[in-house]
């Protein structure tokens, strides 16, 4: 972090600047943009505020770009942003006072003054702003100490925690995002407003709050946030799945190990070697119903039997119930889930080459995907159970690789289609023309015919016969 902020060079600074001269307006550079700055953190996004007409100041800083570029203007929000030709983004707006009502996180907007602005700022550390005016161009405006916070390294709200947490319950999530991200520590009665406050997030859409949630997600060691989301209440509301998940239970002196923390550990193990939003989520997923097929078995202790199935299951309805896209993602989650213990039992030196077909067979394009999350489920606190499962997984790897070679598995499709089976015996779609597919699958991953057409169409002709079928067209 630098303590000296000093503006980029760059003509757009200076172009707002002479615009906002031209319409007797003051503007100033506020919010994230000067906090990055501050922590050295490289941003092109740009909010500049000026007190008088945001989308006005917007429209003559356009005319004085060479490559005039487009202002696209929100009317409902009274912003317009501008894009310059070298990535640079510019949301132009007015200085605004805003006012809340109990049931919506939405304010009743009117017209203020630069310190009513910064008082409707969430977090000290996005109430900085850097004046571009003439006689005071550069100078730092740090109304609520906001350099001491980035310094550090603390999370507070400019104003009473309370009132900013109940007006906008959003910002509660917000907090412990900006924790996250950042590593920051959040303000001890900034922390309790967010506990006595929780109930309010009740009035935040679920895609506003997912949308803070994949962002913690996707944060540097997403755990630090989930532990701030838990801890505060909040992830028992949003989340209540996954607080389940908390917890050890003790029969006969035997304990399992607290699946909520061990979640935890995979997700940040995951983020270590991925930035893959979904292979995230796939870490959250991978032991989401633990907790209803745990049961206490007298003989091995604490079992999970079929958790992995049964939490592939309930992917889909945990993406509805958050917003998340029910789309080849939430697909992708959900075998990554239902697989997650299949690479493990491939360990041993006897595993036939038919067992590492299918797991190519069903795994296809995710198979790398698989494999980082499986070495990402081990969280032993024993090194060398750690570093024996790992070289056992490197085993399963070579495996997968030579087998791939030579076979060519991901995503394969049988050579012998539905409509060549239909073709051949002359019947229309129906139960027998599944049957034959599935048989062909079945006999190229067992390894009795390769995929190629002159292995697998006598195969289909002799196990045709054998359901009575006779063919009607030979093999072209």
């Amino acid at each position: 972090m630098t303590t000296d902020i000093t503006l980029p060079d760059h003509k757009v600074f200076a172009l707002v600047a002479e615009a906002a001269r031209e319409l007797n307006t003051e503007a100033y550079v506020i919010g994230g943009f000067v906090r990055d700055l501050a922590l050295e953190r490289p941003s092109k996004d740009i909010d500049v505020v000026c007190i008088g007409n945001g989308i006005d100041l917007a429209h003559r800083v356009a005319e004085k770009f060479p490559h005039k570029p487009k202002v696209v203007v929100f009317k409902n929000f009274g912003t317009a942003m501008l894009r310059t030709d070298d990535g640079w983004e510019v949301e132009f707006v007015g200085a605004r006072k805003e006012s809340y009502q109990s049931h919506s996180r939405k304010p009743e907007v009117e017209q203020g003054t630069l310190e009513d602005d910064l008082d409707r700022r969430d977090f000290t550390i996005n109430a900085l702003g850097i004046s571009l005016n003439e006689g005071t161009y550069g100078q730092v405006i740090d109304r609520f100490e906001g350099l001491k916070d980035l310094k550090r390294k603390n999370i507070k709200t400019p104003l009473e925690p309370s009132i900013t947490f109940s007006d906008d319950p959003l910002r509660m999530m917000r907090a412990i995002r900006f924790a996250s991200q950042l590593n920051f520590d959040i303000d001890p009665d900034t922390f309790d407003a967010i506990s006595e406050n929780k109930e309010r997030i009740k009035i935040v859409s679920q895609e506003r709050i997912t949308d803070e949630l994949n962002k913690i997600i996707l944060s540097k060691k997403p755990s630090y946030g989930f532990k701030l989301l838990f801890q505060t209440g909040l992830l028992h509301l949003i989340f209540p799945k996954m607080v389940k998940l908390h917890g050890v239970e003790t029969i006969n002196k035997n304990s399992h190990k607290d699946n909520f923390y061990h979640t935890l550990q995979v997700l940040d193990n995951v983020a270590e070697v991925s930035n893959d939003l979904w292979l995230r989520w796939a870490a959250i997923l991978h032991d989401i119903a633990k907790p209803e097929t745990k049961r206490y078995n007298e003989k091995v202790g604490w079992t999970f039997h079929g958790h992995e199935d049964r939490g592939a299951r309930q992917v889909p309805k945990i993406f509805a119930d958050l917003k998340l896209p029910l789309n080849e993602h939430m697909k992708q989650v959900q075998k990554l889930v239902l697989l997650h213990l299949r690479p493990i039992a491939l360990v041993k030196d006897t595993v036939t080459d038919s067992a590492i077909r299918r797991l190519l067979f069903e795994a296809g394009e995710d198979i790398d995907l698989l494999m980082q999350l499986c070495k990402a489920d081990i969280t032993s606190k024993n090194n060398d159970k750690v570093k024996r499962y790992l070289q056992n997984f490197e085993k399963v790897e070579q495996k997968l690789k030579e087998v791939e070679e030579k076979d060519s598995l991901r995503n394969f499709q049988p050579v012998i289609t539905g409509e060549v089976i239909m073709q051949t015996f002359g019947i229309a779609p129906s139960k027998e023309v599944g049957i034959l597919k599935s048989a062909i699958t079945e006999a190229i991953l067992e390894g009795e015919i390769r995929n190629e057409y002159e292995d697998a169409f006598p195969y289909l002709l002799m196990r045709g016969k054998k359901m009575g079928l006779t063919p009607v067209a030979s093999a072209e």
